[in-house]
């Protein structure tokens, strides 16, 4: 499970990365740069569900 936090983490950077290059910051919520928000916006809240998700095991661990 370790492992896969870590992929997912990078999964999402890499989707952050991609779709950064698709903004158009003219007209930031029109057409394709709307996409690219939602999406951006979407792989941060995995990157931090899976940050959370590292933070409960390891305290869960300690018990």
């Amino acid at each position: 499970m370790k492992v896969a936090i870590y992929i997912f983490i990078a999964i999402a950077i890499g989707l952050i990365i991609f779709n950064s290059f698709k903004l158009n910051f003219d007209d930031l919520l029109e057409g394709d740069s709307a996409i690219a928000v939602i999406s951006i916006v979407a792989a941060a809240c995995v990157i931090l569900l899976m940050l959370i998700l590292k933070a409960s095991r390891k305290i869960a661990g300690k018990k």
